[in-house]
């Protein structure tokens, strides 16, 4: 696609009362509402009223937290909207690959071909709630990951797309001919299949990896079809943008087979000085202490022994090596600091703001500039977008960004089909059974 037709990818991560740390004491949130419906109904139609690309929810299996399992959250949201994307985090570690075939296949049938999935390995807290004694080690996950994917393709696969005939007069509802096992042996599973649901509308809805580790980056050169990263810098943007679009073609894949979209956690207001004030207010409501707690879980560092105006102590991290948690998790803290010179206050107030992803606070103006020199750079595809504030924050977001967006003709102004392939521009998968067939 030419430079000057290039536009950009938008993908909003739902979450009822915002990413910063602070929002929910805001007095424009409404954490009452956070398992409301009718509230989170009026969120995705407010995105879908800005022609977004998607909505993402994020899913863990330990902690205390409020928020709705994402099949049943998405499920009841597709009833509502009509072309927006529904993608949800769902892990492999703590699943079988049967369950989630069928689970996204049934939401690809229920919203039309609108369904995408968020694959990751998972965070180390969750084993004690599925009867083991820790989580298994990082390499260990994304082999085993890798074959979670392959029998769930399978088994997307296991039905032809023409197997259901409807034939009456024969009595014949399905072609068994068209419906097969797979037969799948493997280090970790064995699966006979087939599927009991035929294949979804998407053929296998969209492919989201969130990693970026070295082998994040390789299974999402390799598997992946939208990557949610976490650069949050220009530059590391740029470097990451190239790594792994330069990984594609030994799988032979091209560049527009694959949309990368690093988390952008805005604060948009009229002016720069109204967004820096919805910040401050934002950071004040934090408790620094538990914050600061929070920080050095993913630092690897006591950061509460500092001064916050200190710098941030690097050489004390501890290596990615040797880190079984997220390690893109923890490379999203370490970057920016190491390339921008941090001091512990501005690490902690970039992660109340977005866990980990880009924070900025600014005009509309200023807001479109940014997305629009990453698009127009190589430095990305699109956005993750992780409103700091909602609803208000996504509502500025709809209401003022998306329209000088479209001005600049950075953003689409209708839906370019009904699937969510359709919005991203990527193709429908072909069945590997019919192609053997053939």
């Amino acid at each position: 696609m030419s430079e000057n037709k290039r536009k950009a990818h938008l993908n909003v991560f739902l979450r009822a009362t915002g990413h910063h740390a602070g929002a929910w004491r805001h007095v424009d949130s409404k954490p009452e509402l956070e398992l409301d419906i009718d509230y989170l109904a009026q969120l995705a139609q407010l995105a879908e009223r800005g022609k977004l690309d998607s909505i993402f929810l994020a899913d863990g299996y330990a902690g205390a937290g409020s928020k709705l399992e994402p099949f049943t959250l998405l499920s009841a949201l597709a009833s509502v909207t009509k072309h927006i994307g529904l993608i949800a985090t769902v892990g492999t570690v703590y699943n079988e690959p049967f369950h989630v075939a069928r689970q996204f296949a049934s939401l690809d049938h229920i919203s039309g071909g609108r369904a995408g999935w968020n694959i990751v390995t998972g965070a180390g807290s969750a084993a004690h709630n599925f009867g083991r004694d820790e989580h298994p080690e990082h390499s260990e996950r994304y082999d085993t990951g890798e074959e979670f994917v392959e029998v769930v393709k399978q088994l997307w696969d296991s039905w032809e797309d023409d197997a259901l005939i409807y034939d009456k007069a024969n009595g014949r509802l399905i072609d068994s001919n068209k419906v097969h096992e797979i037969h799948f042996k493997g280090r970790t599973y064995s699966v006979k299949g087939p599927l009991n649901i035929p294949r979804p509308p998407q053929g296998y809805p969209v492919l989201v990896q969130a990693g970026s580790s070295e082998r994040g980056k390789e299974l999402a050169a390799k598997t992946a079809e939208v990557i949610f990263t976490a650069q949050q810098t220009f530059e590391a943007g740029r470097e990451f943008y190239a790594d792994v679009k330069s990984r594609l073609a030994k799988y032979g894949r091209t560049v527009d087979e694959l949309v990368i979209m690093p988390g952008f956690a805005p604060i948009v207001a009229d002016t720069e000085a109204e967004a820096k004030d919805i910040e401050a207010e934002l950071h004040s409501y934090v408790d620094t202490k538990r914050a600061l707690q929070s920080l050095s879980e993913r630092f690897t560092v006591d950061l509460t022994e500092y001064d916050l105006d200190d710098p941030v102590p690097l050489d004390k991290a501890k290596p990615p090596e040797q880190f079984n948690g997220i390690r893109s998790r923890q490379d999203a803290v370490l970057d920016p600091a190491r390339r921008e010179g941090f001091t512990i206050r501005q690490l902690l107030y970039r992660s109340n703001g977005g866990h980990g992803h880009i924070t900025f606070s600014g005009s509309v103006l200023q807001t479109a500039d940014f997305i629009e020199k990453w698009i127009r750079n190589d430095a990305a595809d699109g956005f993750n977008v992780l409103p700091q504030l909602v609803p208000t924050g996504l509502e500025v977001f709809i209401d003022k960004v998306i329209p000088e967006l479209q001005n600049r003709g950075l953003f689409r102004t209708e839906y370019e089909g009904t699937t969510l392939r359709d919005s991203l521009g990527l193709k429908r998968p072909a069945n590997v059974r019919r192609l053997q067939r053939q």
